[in-house]
């Protein structure tokens, strides 16, 4: 071979090593967040969150949805006009973003009216702690006061007591939302706490990447969370605590999540097959970093606010159905579409299930699809409710909105679901490709570095390797075939790191 060929043959090296395999497709641009369709109040408050933090409009929107949803879910049911079952109003959310997008301070506002509810209902709780006090010691002195003077009477022993009533109940626990619990945890703040909560998370790392999203924990975190989705009664057998059903309770949900931690949840295939992302409504804007300066706040941002916060603490505060004055099961009543509500639904329904159909536009996240429709009506419903607290029926006009976000959240499942669905070790190998780059720092690597080191995903051998071999194939690295000795070790899998 002539010292020319030779040449072409390194420039041609050096090409092909200029550009890598990108691991994965590049994902497509969002959609914008169709704000208008959520309606003047909480429209208008998403407008003035973006213009107070100048996040993404769909961070704003998402908050102030998924805070609608935990202020409505516990005053109504929406019925399913074609099963005619009630089902929750509940919805679980997630946005996905990364550092920086200021999703903390967005949240912060939309979630403002459920703080103020909390602060009200703590205060009650003292209030309410000091009277059960009394209450329950009266109870006991009576009690004991019956099995004395009733001692060698069992028969009007029995009668008394009868007389006499159940334990006072202690006070519910005043808290509406939890940001990172396990299921265990949620379901024993729902058994003592108030019947309708939140999990709510802006450090969404905390929960997925928590004990209740642990491998050995995550299917069934996923199951329970599904069946609350469901609004089916909650049950729990512990050889400790015994046996406990909770019916009547409701869980809406948002986490906010940045991407690489977002994206591992939505492709985890546990949570695939146990349902739980098909009841997931996903928003991931594009970034406005770089583009948010400063400027003078609007007039309206305001009103728009005290506004919202207005009609979300009237909702926090309205007397829920119960069904019982010491139960705090929920009683939702009844909300149903009205006769052109349902004509909608139903034209709806339909569109969704023939996009589902093989080599359709919604087959590839046929299990999201399946669900749209139910989406579609819970999100008409607590948009019902905010604009008319007292609503015993959908409108036509209100669905037509909800339809228009149950779109919006169909297209970024196409982007999002699909995307994530079959990378699990494309999201690994990703892990590992920027622990390379910004913190391992070398020019070499060994196997064991990866696994010892490098991110938790990949925290054994066989997984180290099987990321480090899509990385090879994708020309990140090159396998040194005899090992290599690295900072006075010998490594047999070693690989250089292919600068680019």
């Amino acid at each position: 071979m002539t010292d020319n060929i030779k040449k072409q043959y390194k420039e041609a090296e050096k090409v092909e090593r200029a550009a890598p395999l990108p691991l994965r497709r590049e994902i497509a641009p969002p959609q914008r967040f169709p704000v208008d369709a959520l309606g003047k109040v909480l429209g208008d408050a998403a407008r003035a969150i973006v213009d107070k933090v100048a996040c993404p409009d769909a961070i704003a929107a998402q908050s102030v949805l998924a805070a609608a949803s935990l202020a409505a879910q516990a005053h109504a049911d929406v019925v399913h006009p074609a099963t005619g079952d009630k089902r929750p109003l509940s919805l679980f959310m997630m946005t996905i973003a990364a550092s920086g997008e200021r999703k903390s301070a967005a949240d912060r506002f939309a979630l403002e009216p459920v703080k103020l509810r909390e602060a009200e209902l703590h205060e009650q709780h003292g209030l309410d702690q000091r009277k059960h006090a009394d209450a329950y010691d009266a109870y006991q002195r009576a009690r004991e006061h019956i099995l004395r003077s009733c001692r060698d009477k069992p028969a009007e022993a029995k009668k008394q007591l009868a007389a006499l009533g159940a334990v006072p109940s202690p006070p519910l626990t005043p808290l509406l939302t939890a940001p990172d619990p396990t299921l265990e945890g949620l379901h024993r703040l729902m058994s003592g706490g108030e019947p309708s909560i939140g999990l709510f998370s802006d450090e969404g790392g905390t929960f997925i990447g928590g004990y209740g999203m642990s491998e050995e924990s995550r299917l069934r975190t996923g199951a329970g969370l599904s069946s609350l989705w469901d609004g089916t009664p909650v049950k729990r057998v512990r050889g400790g605590d015994g046996v406990s059903i909770l019916r009547g309770r409701r869980l809406s949900m948002h986490i906010m999540a940045q991407p690489g931690i977002a994206e591992a949840m939505l492709a985890d295939p546990t949570l695939q097959n146990q349902g739980l992302p098909s009841r997931l409504l996903v928003s991931a804007p594009a970034s406005l970093v770089g583009t948010r300066m400063q400027k003078v706040q609007k007039k309206d941002t305001g009103p728009a606010l005290k506004r919202y916060q207005k009609v979300l603490l009237a909702l926090l505060r309205k007397p829920q159905k119960r069904v019982g004055p010491s139960n705090p099961e929920l009683d939702p009543r009844p909300i149903s579409l009205s006769a052109s509500a349902r004509k909608k639904w139903q034209a709806f329904a339909d569109d969704c299930e023939r996009e589902m159909a093989a080599g359709q536009r919604m087959e590839p996240i046929r299990a999201f699809a399946n669900k749209l429709p139910e989406h579609a009506l819970r999100i008409a419903a607590v948009l019902e409710l905010v604009d008319n607290v007292d609503a015993t029926e959908i409108s036509g006009n209100t669905f037509d909105r909800a339809a228009k976000l149950a779109r919006y959240y169909a297209s970024e499942a196409l982007r999002l679901f699909e995307h994530g669905s079959a990378s699990i070790e494309i999201l690994r190998a990703e892990k590992v490709l920027n622990w390379l780059h910004d913190k391992w720092g070398k020019a070499r690597v060994g196997l064991a570095h990866v696994y010892q080191l490098g991110p938790n995903p990949v925290r054994e051998a066989k997984l180290a390797r099987e990321a480090m071999l899509i990385l090879e194939q994708h020309d990140w690295v090159a396998k040194i075939e005899c090992g290599a000795k690295i900072e006075g070790k010998r490594h047999r899998e070693a690989w250089d790191i292919i600068k680019h």
